[in-house]
């Protein structure tokens, strides 16, 4: 199976640029019908696509821009997003203007029909692929899957451990792992808290006695919920001037399987610059395929798992 990958995989090997770089290599690369990556320079007053190839001038027409665009359920602003952005394309034939000049007219739909057909649709529920995260909102992270075409994780798929917002996991342009949740009618459903580790695995990483690095996620009337990674976080006792967000120091006062609980003592609670910016992802499963996965305890009344 042709491996098909984010845009951005692709736009710096030495493969891409030898296609890229004369008439003669791009004409090669057409008839071989290669999926090639370059910058889009310009979405002009008809959304086009001007994408900066090093020996003429390659469009990209608006209709052949993404999936969609032509039956109106992608917007065009899918397609001024990806200004200044890689993109990927196929060469649909390289002609004159009207000054005489060489110019490639390439297709980014057409990679993505293929990648949709050969790649995408032949995936199954479990299957863990990479993805690079695109943009962020308050419900969800928008994930690229595959030569542009997007999907979501929803903001309760993230972590176990909640979060306000998906920034507080993830940045625009990071490469991650996301497994397959479902198909349906070409839409594709992701979730990734289950390659982030089960409560043991996670609670495997402390000992009762340490002080460690926490992020106060809520403060409850009955306590301070304090996440030690992205799927494990412990209680603190109430303690007063302590806001969500905000860093911690935490003394470990026990670690109790059968409840799933950790339970913590707030040594020092601060505001630090470095809060903002996301940790590197720790994945406990790096691909493959799961069918079934238990976040909680064998020794635990609840229950939590996922099913594919």
């Amino acid at each position: 199976m042709t491996k098909y990958y984010p845009e951005g995989v692709l736009i710096n090997t030495i493969e891409n640029k030898n296609s890229l770089k004369s008439f003669y290599s791009l004409q090669e690369a057409m008839l071989q019908g290669k999926i090639l990556e370059s910058r889009a320079l310009v979405c002009d007053s008809e959304h086009n696509l001007i994408v900066d190839l090093p020996c003429m001038k390659g469009i990209i027409p608006r209709n052949e821009g993404a999936i969609g665009i032509d039956d109106g359920t992608t917007r065009d602003i899918a397609l001024i997003a990806k200004v200044n952005k890689p993109v990927c394309f196929k060469i649909l034939e390289i002609t004159k203007d009207n000054d005489g000049q060489s110019i490639a007219v390439l297709s980014r739909k057409a990679v993505q029909e293929e990648c949709l057909h050969e790649y995408i649709l032949k995936l199954s529920p479990g299957d863990i692929i990479p993805a690079k995260v695109t943009h962020l909102e308050q419900f969800g992270c928008f994930v690229d899957v595959g030569c542009g075409i997007p999907s979501l994780i929803p903001i309760d798929a993230i972590s176990i451990s909640r979060i306000s917002h998906p920034s507080d996991r993830f940045f625009p342009g990071q490469d991650i792992k996301v497994i397959i949740k479902s198909i349906e009618n070409g839409r594709i459903w992701l979730s990734h808290k289950e390659l982030l580790g089960t409560w043991e695995e996670n609670a495997a990483m402390f000992k009762c006695g340490e002080t460690v690095a926490g992020i106060i996620r809520s403060v409850e009337d009955y306590g301070i919920f304090v996440e030690l990674s992205p799927n494990l976080a412990g209680l603190a006792e109430i303690k007063e001037n302590v806001h969500p967000g905000q860093h911690a120091s935490v003394y470990i006062k026990a670690i109790i399987p059968e409840k799933m609980k950790v339970k913590l003592i707030i040594v020092d609670v601060f505001d630090a610059a470095y809060s903002s910016s996301p940790k590197e992802i720790h994945y406990f499963i790096n691909g493959g395929h799961i069918s079934s996965w238990r976040y909680s305890t064998q020794s635990a009344g609840k229950i939590i798992e996922s099913c594919f």
